[in-house]
């Protein structure tokens, strides 16, 4: 079956050759199936595509690389490298802990009901700033970091839930009462203000 991308070109090819044929001999939509050809080629398939170019963004936008092709976000793609166990996301990244291709979606993502699209929304404003608005580091987040979103992954897991660091813990842990980011914890994050002082994992 081809792919989103392969359906979206098929889509848009379609729709130009019904558009270009109404427009051409606009007397097809004298008749009823005339009139349904037009109503398929200027109303159904441009919201086909619209659909269907919206998913394949939305997918798109996942990806490490898309959110690392800003400027901006440079440091944060090499911070991903840092040889470092204590600093988090270059942990989960270089131990495929988080899909390496979505390390910055995964970790990102409010994990409640409407999370994906509240998370895109933002990223709107991210476009925004890059092109139009100015965008100085460093950056902050929205909001707090929820520990939802660590344990997203990590609840339920033997090691985590029971090992002598987080089990006695675990119930402040999981009312968000103590964060995963507080001080002595995991508080050694992206660490992008001390890039030129660390070492870099490169990968074999």
């Amino acid at each position: 079956m081809p792919g989103p991308t392969i359906l979206l070109y098929i889509l848009i090819g379609v729709t130009i050759v019904l558009i270009a044929t109404i427009a051409f001999r606009p007397s097809l939509t004298a008749t009823r199936g005339g009139k349904q050809l037009a109503f398929v080629g200027l109303f159904l398939m441009p919201l086909a595509m619209a659909s269907l170019g919206a998913e394949e963004h939305m997918e798109r936008s996942k990806q490490t690389d898309f959110c690392l092709s800003c400027h901006i976000m440079e440091p944060y793609g090499r911070s991903l490298h840092i040889d470092d166990a204590m600093y988090v996301p270059a942990a989960h990244f270089q131990n495929a802990r988080v899909p390496r291709d979505e390390a910055c979606y995964t970790c990102h993502t409010d994990y409640v009901m409407y999370g994906g699209i509240r998370a895109k929304i933002r990223g709107l404003r991210h476009v925004y700033m890059q092109y139009i608005g100015h965008a100085a580091p460093p950056l902050h987040l929205y909001t707090p970091y929820n520990n939802r979103e660590c344990l997203h992954c990590h609840a339920g897991a033997r090691s985590f839930e029971e090992g002598p660091v987080h089990g006695p813990l675990m119930d402040s842990i999981k009312s968000n009462e103590l964060s995963c980011l507080t001080s002595g914890c995991h508080n050694n994050v992206h660490g992008v203000a001390h890039l030129s002082e660390l070492k870099f994992w490169e990968p074999k």
